[in-house]
This record gives C-alpha cells, structure tokens and sequence, in this order.
C-alpha cells in the first residue's frame, strides 16, 4: 500500500490554499464591521443633559448639507460638464443623506460613500475632469470629512478602520486604472479622512471615559453615604447596649432581692419573682451575644474595651471647656437645676452637642458659638441649639469635606428617640443646628 508523503511547508497550494482562508476570513470580518453599527437610532449627544448640546449635531449637519447641496451641482455642471439630471442625483445622493448621520451614521456612510465611488467613476468620463481633480472633487471632500466626524463619535475602532481602509482601498484603486487621470486629492482624501477619524475617536473616548468617572463617582458617594449611616447606627447601637445592659441589670437585682427585702411575700409572688429574674438574665445574654460583634469590633479598633460610663448632660461643660480650648469661642447656657432625662436621651442629646461643636472646629475655626439647653415650660420637651457666626477672615476651613457622620449621626439619634431636627446654614454665613428631644421616650410611658 503506498502512502503520499506529506507536502513541504512550502508547498505552492498549501500557501494559496491559506492565503485564500485569510481573504475570507478577513472580508468576513469586515463585512461585519460595517454591516454592524453601534447603537443605531440613538442621536449623538443623545445623553447630555443640555438641550442645546443635543441640537448641535442636527444644526451643524443640517447647514452644511444645505450648503453643499447647491455648491456640488454648480461644480459638477460647472466646473466637470455634467448635465443637470446627473448632476443633481450625484449632488443629493452625497450631501442629502448627512442629515441621517445624527442618528445613523454607518448607514449614512454607505450611501455617500456609494454616491461617491459612482461620482468617482462618472467624473472619469467627463469632459471637463482633464483640468480638474479627480476622483474626489473639493465639495466631496468636504461632506466626506464631515461625515467621518459624525462617524467616529458614534461607531467603535474597527469599524473606523474599515471605513478608513474601504476610503483608502477605492482611492487606490482609482489612482491605479487611470493613474496620469488624478491629481493627488486622493491621497489628500486618505490623509484627511484618517486623521478625522482618530480626532473623533479620541474626543468620544475621553467624553466615555468621563461619564464612566462620574458614574463611578455617583456610586462611590452613594456607598459612601449608606456606610457613613450604617457606621453611625452601629456605634448608636453599641452606646444603647450599654443603656440597656444596665436597666436589664437593675431588673434582675430587684427581682431577686425582692423576697429578701420585702417580708411577707406569699410563695406564688416569690416564684414569680424568680422568673421575672430568669427571664431579665436570659434576655441580657441574649442582647449580649447579638451585639458582641459590634464590641469585638470596637474593642479590636481602640485596642481595648470601653471603661467610661456612657456622658450625658452633665459632662457637656467639659465638653464645652476643651473646644474653647481648641480655640473656638464657646457661651453655654444650661438649665439651672438638674434635669430627669431618659438614658437615650441624655446620650442623644450629648452626642448631638459634641458631633455640633466638632463641626465647628473642622469647618469654621475661631467662629464664636452659642450651645443652649433649655426645657420647655410643661416639661416635656429639651431642647438643644448650638449656633456658630461665620468664621473669621483669614481663617480658613481645617477640613473642606467631611467623613459625613456629624449630620448623620444627630438625625439617627434624634430619630431614636423621636424627637426632630434642624440644620442649616443661616444668613451672616453661620451655622444652625437645632434639637428637639423627649424628655422621656416612649418605652418609659410604657408599664409593660
């Protein structure tokens, strides 16, 4: 049995045979670039805001098409010695379709580029072509150019490329039938073409890379605002752990003492003493094992354990004392006797007082400011104002954006305790922050 032995790499219908797969593969592959626009029916500068931004496009394609128009019939039957009837199919057939690149620029392309090539190839048989340029006339090149700037905004590099190589491949070819017949503007086509491409191709992918930034900026500052609050939550929550730790405590020391303290109790009411014990001890762990997470975390980032008492009220004059100290002139007004507050409330207001005086200190240092707490008549209400004048002139701002948790963290607390908020800025260039807090919260009205 013989075999065929196998043909040299260098075999001549091997490298045909190959060279002829790479041809199709490669008129596929363009075919498919310029068959496939991107985007089609959606208007250049179709997502800017301005309005006048998304007319600019119509207006500017719109004027040069009535400007060609004219112009191109008057140089066919000029200028080349075309007729009428041919002139003006040719005319509208290359400047018409411009109004369509707004929206269709690829689509657009194949039918001026076609009316082109034909315009190319009736101009070679004209009688005045001997003395003029040939193939692409000057009002060609023109609405050729402005047509690869509409396309280069909207369509993506390969297609650019093709419709690059389709221009330089039809020049060529022209230059090649009748090579004493042109005049150079072929090259001048080419040259001019290529570099309007790569112009708008850059403008449309910095204009890209720019949204992209800002979209990414939009979601990054969203982020940044939902972790500020889940922040602030959480260091609430662990605050009012300790609130509730010590309530729970105080229950179960009562109710065990009970039978102890009071004589006489019938054994019915000490065994229901002892529950009410059990079940405080029970819901302490369990509060204690659901917020452990968030004490691990604290503990692990100030490298120990919280040892003060959670502050209230009565430690706002030393808060007081170190702002002045931070150089921020600071009037106190406080109630003249000691006033009976819910825990939540008495850390709330606090927290709002200090996250207020902190603002200070970043944002307008030197301001004089003005913290005043007050209790309404009927006792029901506190209320908590702290005011700052606008800084003095050259002091500048020692931070000009904030982590974003002073306001954040005063609407959390208020909202805890449902009392309201209001901040803003006011007319000198000052600062208002104002609280109104229950004196008790609604769990303390609550005999369950």
């Amino acid at each position: 049995m013989k075999t065929t032995p196998p043909r040299p790499t260098g075999d001549p219908r091997r490298i045909r045979s190959r060279l002829v797969r790479t041809g199709r593969q490669a008129l596929r592959t363009l075919a498919e670039d310029l068959g496939t626009p991107t985007g089609p029916g959606a208007p250049i500068f179709g997502q800017v805001q301005n309005r006048w931004v998304r007319l600019l496009p119509y207006t500017v394609l719109f004027v040069f098409m009535v400007s060609l128009l004219p112009s191109t019939v008057n140089v066919l039957m000029n200028d080349y010695g075309l007729s009428g009837g041919p002139a003006g199919t040719l005319a509208i057939a290359q400047t018409v379709p411009l109004l369509l690149a707004v929206t269709r620029p690829l689509q657009a392309w194949w039918v001026i580029f076609t009316a082109d090539v034909v315009g190319g190839i009736v101009l070679g048989f004209a009688p005045g072509t001997a003395d003029r340029a040939w193939p692409w006339p000057p009002t060609v090149i023109v609405g050729y150019l402005v047509l690869m700037l509409a396309l280069s905004l909207r369509e993506r590099r390969r297609t650019l490329m093709a419709v690059w190589g389709a221009t330089g491949a039809v020049s060529v070819f022209f230059e090649i039938i009748r090579p004493n017949h042109g005049d150079g503007t072929w090259v001048l086509m080419f040259t001019l073409s290529g570099v309007v491409l790569l112009v708008g191709a850059a403008l449309r992918e910095r204009g890209a890379a720019q949204r992209k930034l800002i979209e990414q900026e939009n979601i990054s500052e969203a982020e940044r605002a939902m972790r500020t609050l889940l922040e602030e939550r959480t260091r609430i929550a662990r605050e009012l752990h300790d609130v509730v730790a010590h309530h729970m405590s105080v229950i179960t020391v009562q109710a065990d003492s009970a039978p102890y303290r009071i004589s006489g109790i019938p054994e019915a009411a000490q065994e229901e003493f002892s529950t009410i014990a059990a079940t405080a001890r029970e819901s302490l762990a369990e509060m204690r094992r659901l917020l452990g997470v968030l004490r691990s975390e604290e503990t692990e980032r100030h490298g120990g354990p919280e040892k003060a008492p959670q502050p209230g009220l009565a430690q706002v004059p030393k808060l007081a004392e170190g702002t002045v100290r931070a150089g921020v002139p600071v009037e106190l007004t406080l109630p003249d006797e000691p006033v009976a507050l819910a825990s939540a409330v008495d850390l709330s207001a606090y927290r709002i007082v200090q996250e207020a005086l902190a603002n200070v200190v970043r944002h307008a240092p030197g301001a004089h400011t003005r913290v005043s707490v007050t209790v309404d008549e009927e006792g029901g209400l506190l209320t908590v104002l702290v005011v700052n004048s606008a800084p003095p002139h050259p002091a500048a701002p020692l931070e000009t954006s904030g982590t974003g948790h002073g306001l954040v963290g005063m609407r959390e607390r208020v909202r805890l305790v449902d009392g309201t908020l209001d901040t803003g800025p006011l007319p000198d260039g000052g600062f208002r922050v104002a609280a109104q807090l229950p004196m008790t919260t609604a769990k303390d009205h609550n005999p369950a």
